[in-house]
């Protein structure tokens, strides 16, 4: 009876907790409903100490008036918010409205003001955007190679990337043959800041001062731009993208192999050398065997000065600016320009603090020539020049038509169904002169393929309405998915078709899930990851699926040097195709 007894009474003591933790949670609710809510917009290599920030700064409990202050950070890349800023929001594809947006630099408000005055909408911008930090586009090296080009007391530019990518030898003029060709790592300037950077800062170079409108037809101009671009192994939405990749192939002790120089900010370097390729609070890896180290490029070079601009957009209310502008105070306090120094970001007037030493790759004492962003028109024109410029593509779609992708996802249709959105979204956006295959691919009987092909790797120009319709009509089979069989057979079918001056690539959409009798992943990433230099083919997956499928893909695209991509909703998959082609 008293045991009876004892039960009774823990089960009221509990059914009064849980009553507590409602009421708590309802009051928090109402109180955070109370707040004044400022959803920052952050580029990715300062999000994650943003985040920590404004936490610090909530805990402060702030106010405006009598309401309290709740301060949110989203990581978005500065092209993906520009676009959404300069095309209105829209929070079903773009999430919640910023009051605040902080792109890496204050070239990406430069470009939002001329497309909003290009669509006869007002500006959403203050007159002003002070930087709250900065960090120099930089040219970072595998220290062997910056050395050997007189690191760290000779300059090179973006010239002497032109004379090593148009020199068939490569790296043999510096004695180096077992380097193999120059190879450029660089982002797309489309969405990344550091290859929107990098483009204008070759035109800079091509010039010799100042673009103007005339030099972006100017044949010597055009060229020179278009062979720099010529040495890129791929494109990119991110840097991290490339500093992943190059960690894991450290590992291997093949580093020198996958890339000569990647653009990107000097922060990123430090970055990569503590072994955090994401830039993240803290290190998730050991350093690498083998630093990174910058050359501040001697034509001059763009600095990543991550503006702060409070919006004047119809959703940013009186009570949302007053809120934004003290976290701004807080931001450039002292305390926290430390907390950024230590992240070895410059201050918010390019001082560099403590982070910013030759021991950590990178250059304290450079005073080299700092470029502005050109005006609003002449950028937008450098921009889109880009897609005449950018090295071609040669890409193989495999698209995953076995049972799973029947399945269905979170917003409406199927998997099959948002592969099938992509990859037509794809086909839009490649150029004419880009090489395009499409291959399908499922299980069936013991004696017939496991993959077919819709449409040979071949220029795209007249065949994307047809190549479109296929892709249309596709329907998921009812057989498994013999994902690492058509990897191998793809990768081989592009490598034996190899093009040195294009980007040869395998784009995966997929379930994620293998059920074949090919059932070896070990050995798949094997293959990729020892494919001959000359004919290195890189896989870029897209899972429709769960993240535990999704993993199965991330291990193959890192073996083969490419990215994955999760598209796990229908709200999703536009940003999901442009980051995809954001590598071509």
């Amino acid at each position: 009876m008293r045991a009876l007894r004892q039960r009774s009474l823990n089960e009221r003591a509990l059914a009064v907790t849980l009553v507590f933790a409602v009421v708590l949670d309802g009051i928090l609710a109402l109180l955070f409903a109370w707040c004044v809510p400022v959803v920052i917009a952050s580029s990715q290599e300062k999000s994650a100490l943003l985040v920590e920030i404004a936490g610090d700064y909530n805990a402060l409990r702030p106010r405006v008036g009598t309401r309290c202050v709740r301060i949110t950070v989203n990581r978005m890349a500065s092209g993906q918010v520009e676009e959404a800023l300069a095309t209105d929001w829209d929070p079903r594809t773009d999430g919640d409205p910023p009051v605040v947006w902080s792109p890496a630099a204050t070239s990406w408000t430069v470009l939002l003001r001329q497309h909003r005055l290009s669509r006869g909408v007002p500006d959403v911008l203050p007159p002003t955007t002070p930087s709250i930090m900065q960090s120099p586009l930089v040219l970072a090296m595998p220290k062997p190679m910056a050395v050997s080009l007189g690191w760290p007391d000779k300059a090179v530019g973006w010239s002497d990337v032109l004379t090593l990518a148009r020199d068939s030898g490569g790296w043999t003029r510096e004695s180096h043959p077992e380097w193999g060709p120059f190879r450029l790592g660089k982002t797309n300037p489309t969405v990344s800041t550091s290859g929107l950077h990098a483009l204008v800062g070759a035109y800079f170079a091509a010039t010799g001062r100042a673009p103007t409108d005339a030099d972006l037809t100017n044949p010597s101009v055009v060229a020179f731009v278009r062979d720099v671009e010529s040495s890129v192994v791929h494109y990119g939405d991110s840097v991290s993208t490339f500093l992943v990749n190059l960690l894991a192939a450290d590992r291997r002790n093949e580093e020198l192999k996958y890339v000569s120089a990647i653009a990107m900010e000097e922060k990123q370097v430090v970055d990569y050398n503590d072994g955090n390729p994401l830039s993240l609070l803290h290190p998730t890896e050991l350093p690498p065997k083998t630093q990174l180290v910058a050359f501040y490029p001697k034509e001059g070079t763009l600095v990543a000065d991550h503006p702060y601009a409070i919006l004047g957009a119809p959703w940013v209310d009186a009570s949302q600016r007053e809120a934004a502008e003290a976290f701004r105070g807080y931001l450039l306090s002292e305390p926290v320009q430390l907390r950024f120094a230590n992240a070895a970001f410059r201050s918010h007037d390019g001082a560099p603090g403590p982070r910013i030493k030759d021991s950590n790759g990178v250059l304290p004492g450079w005073s080299g020539l700092v470029l502005r962003p050109p005006v609003g028109p002449l950028l937008e024109r450098m921009q889109r020049s880009w897609n005449d410029l950018r090295k071609r593509a040669r890409i193989l779609i495999a698209i995953d038509v076995s049972a799973p992708m029947g399945e269905s996802v979170t917003g409406g249709g199927t998997k099959l169904g948002l592969a099938k959105q992509a990859a037509a979204a794809a086909l839009d956006e490649l150029a004419p002169d880009d090489d395009v295959g499409v291959w399908i691919f499922s299980g069936g009987a013991a004696n017939t393929s496991a993959w077919r092909e819709l449409g040979p790797v071949a220029p795209l120009a007249s065949r994307r309405e047809a190549l479109k319709s296929l892709i249309g009509d596709l329907s998921p089979g009812s057989g498994d998915t013999p994902l690492y069989a058509t990897t191998r057979a793809a990768v081989r079918h592009v490598a034996e078709r190899f093009d040195p001056k294009r980007i040869d690539a395998v784009i995966l959409m997929t379930s994620g899930r293998n059920r074949d009798r090919d059932d070896d992943l070990t050995d798949l990433l094997r293959v990729l990851g020892s494919q001959p230099e000359g004919t290195w083919v890189r896989v870029f997956g897209v899972t429709y699926g769960t993240t535990a499928d999704a993993s199965t893909t991330e291990q193959i695209a890192r073996a083969s040097r490419g990215a994955a991509y999760e598209a796990l909703d229908s709200a999703t998959i536009r940003r999901v195709i442009a980051a995809v082609l954001s590598n071509f």
